[in-house]
Formats: structure tokens, C-alpha cells, sequence
């Protein structure tokens, strides 16, 4: 995530920012460019220094710091991360208002990643029947909820919002690596297998890679739990739960791509360099790339892999788990660079259409769990 600055009095930005705490400001982020700026009221509306002279407004779910963008006047009441929304935690439950702010936090990372590819999806007005949805839901008596994705509805249990409850899943299950922000980008990683592989005609080429998907999944992902993964698994694959099957080992490897691409703009960002540690030539990388925009996804990894060990030495100093505990074996990099390619070809065609295929939605109604 890029570092953004107060055009007002030139301190630091972050993404979840909703106040300057320099000059205490309000601030919001520009969805339409992409970008967090700094507002001044007027009676027509929010005027934002990034943008003189246009008028904004909050998005509907700004209410308890639940959504910082802003919408054009005229527009949406919802903005591109939240008009997705179906069902919403119960609000009547008082500890529900925080894990909801924490969940929207994590979808917006995605959102903004998949804005800057030009990686826009229709909602359920816009394609009734697989058009991209969330449901935040809770445990009941009688039901335990599943994190999935089925036919663009993407289920999110709200219990992963609590830290230590999602520590203790992670451990039960044997994971190395569980985040809110990880289980959006696998799960919108499965919604993209569905438009880019599936729809794009490239199923063969997905095959030739990650294997037969129409395997039986669920049979499959029993399979897993119960036998867990192959002894070297990661020799081919980027975690040991992208071994149970080939749509969670597409989905696995689309969140690491997501992963990467995030954290190395934020590094860039920083002005971080790791080349003075490293006597290796290989190993001597000055990270001025612009990573949306990368070749291939050998030349992300080229710097990749000098952020992480360097990073991971910093935790480990501070007796800490590494940050990121994966390998980057051969197979890997080439199912890193068939997302890559499918990504960018994706974005080159939006980019020389004439006109997009994306129609934003007036209204978006959603209930509470």
C-alpha cells in the first residue's frame, strides 16, 4: 500500500486514516484516483485537495469508522468495496461494530488492488446470478459458518475478526498464515478463476499448471483434512493447503500474488532498501518497482524474495515469526506468472476498449446477519 500525504500539511497518510493527526483535517480516499486526500467543508459537500474544485461525499458505511472513501455527488451511496455487501454482522451486537470495521479494512486492500488492474465486478444488480457478493455472517446453535466462495457469493465468517480466535483456527489447522486480508484475496482469487479461466477460455492452459480441477472438490478437500498434505509439497506448491486442490491451489497462488504486489508498493513507498546487506549480486536489489505495473512476475520476485528475508530477519530479532514463511520453488514462479499474465492481459484489454463493460449499480440494499 502506497504511503499518501495531507495536502494540507504535507504529513503522512495511511490508507485507514480518517484524521490528519498533524493538522487534524478529515481525510478520505478518492476511489475514482485511487488516491487519500484531504477535505474542507463546504455546504455543497466535501472539497478534496487532491481534487479542487469536485465535490464529495462519504460513502453510507462511514458511520463508527466502518468505510473512509468517498463517492462523487450524484453518485452511489455506496463505494466500490461496500455497494458488494449483502449481509452485515448484527449491529445490535456491540462487539460486531469493531469486527465489521476490521473486515471492511481488509476488503478495501483488496478492492483498491483489484481498481488499480482495472479488476472491476459486477454486483448482484448488475449480474443476478453470479455477480460478485459478501455475507459476513456469525456462528449459530445450529449452524457453523464456512469462509467460501460459491458462484461469486463470498461467505466470510465475522469470528475471524477476532485476533485470538483466529489464532486458534490457524493453529487447529496446522496453517502458518492466516489474515483477514489473506482470506479475501484467496477468496476473490476463486471469483477470478470464474471470469478469468473458466470464462477466458484458458482452462487448459490452468490445467497444465495446477491440474484437473474436476476432481471431486469435496472429496478432495476431506482428503486434505484428514491425511494433510503430500511429503514434498513444496517443491510445487506455495502453501501445503493449495496441495488439496487445483482451485485452492489457484486461489492460494492469487493471494501471494496479491501479497506481493501490496507489500513491495509499500516498501517502495518507504524508500526501503535491502541491497546493502547482501554480498550476492542477486541478492542486491533496490525495490524502485513500480509493482502494478511489473513485466512478469519473475521481476516481482527478483525483488521479492531480498524484502522478505530481510524482513523476516527483523522479526526473528524481535522474536517474532516470519512474516512470510513460503518458498518460491520453480512451479510456483510459473503458476505466479500464468496469474500475472492473466491479470495483465485482463488490464490491457480494459485499457484499449472503447468503452467499459463495468455499469455501476444506482442503489445496493443489504440486510444484517
Amino acid at each position: 500500500m502506497k504511503l499518501f500525504e495531507c495536502q494540507n500539511c504535507g504529513n503522512a497518510l495511511h490508507f485507514d486514516n480518517t484524521i490528519c493527526v498533524n493538522c487534524h483535517y478529515r481525510v478520505g480516499y478518492l476511489q475514482d484516483r485511487l488516491v487519500m486526500s484531504a477535505l474542507e467543508q463546504t455546504p455543497q459537500g466535501w472539497i478534496a485537495l487532491a481534487d479542487r474544485g469536485s465535490s464529495y461525499r462519504f460513502c453510507a458505511n462511514a458511520a463508527d469508522e466502518i468505510c473512509n472513501w468517498m463517492v462523487g455527488e450524484g453518485g452511489d451511496a455506496l463505494c466500490e468495496s461496500c455497494r458488494h455487501n449483502r449481509m452485515i454482522p448484527d449491529l445490535t451486537i456491540p462487539e460486531n461494530i469493531a469486527r465489521w470495521r476490521k473486515i471492511e479494512l481488509a476488503k478495501r486492500y483488496v478492492f483498491r488492488s483489484l481498481m488499480r488492474w482495472g479488476l472491476r465486478a459486477p454486483n448482484r444488480i448488475e449480474d443476478p446470478e453470479e455477480g460478485l457478493v459478501f455475507d459476513f455472517l456469525s456462528d449459530s446453535t445450529q449452524a457453523k459458518v464456512q469462509t467460501g466462495h460459491e458462484d461469486g457469493l463470498i461467505t466470510l465468517n465475522i469470528a475471524e475478526a477476532d485476533d485470538a480466535e483466529r489464532e486458534r483456527r490457524r493453529s487447529l489447522m496446522g496453517e502458518t498464515y492466516r489474515t483477514l486480508v489473506g482470506h479475501f484475496r484467496h477468496e476473490i482469487g476463486h471469483y477470478f478463476w470464474d471470469r478469468l479461466v473458466r470464462d477466458g477460455d484458458r482452462v487448459m492452459e490452468f490445467r497444465a499448471l495446477f491440474g484437473d480441477e474436476t476432481q471431486d472438490y469435496v472429496e478432495a478437500l476431506a482428503r486434505h483434512y484428514e491425511s494433510g498434505p503430500p511429503s514434498g509439497w513444496r517443491d510445487a506448491y506455495i502453501s501445503a493447503y493449495a496441495t488439496s486442490h487445483p482451485w485452492e491451489d489457484f486461489a492460494e497462488t492469487w493471494a501471494h500474488y496479491l501479497h506481493m504486489v501490496d507489500a513491495l508498493e509499500t516498501a517502495r513507498s518507504y524508500g526501503i532498501n535491502v541491497s546493502a546487506g547482501f554480498r550476492n549480486p542477486a541478492q542486491r536489489v533496490e525495490l524502485n518497482l513500480e509493482p502494478y505495473f511489473a513485466a512478469s512476475a519473475e521481476q516481482l520476485i527478483r525483488a521479492w524474495i531480498p524484502l522478505t528475508v530481510a524482513i523476516n530477519g527483523v522479526n526473528r530479532s524481535m522474536g517474532q515469526p516470519d512474516l512470510y514463511p513460503f518458498v518460491m520453488s520453480k512451479p510456483v514462479v510459473q503458476k505466479l506468472e500464468f496469474v500475472h499474465e492473466l491479470i495483465h492481459r485482463r488490464q490491457q484489454s480494459r485499457a484499449s476498449a472503447k468503452s467499459s463493460p463495468y455499469v455501476a449499480a444506482s442503489e445496493v440494499e443489504y440486510a444484517t446477519s
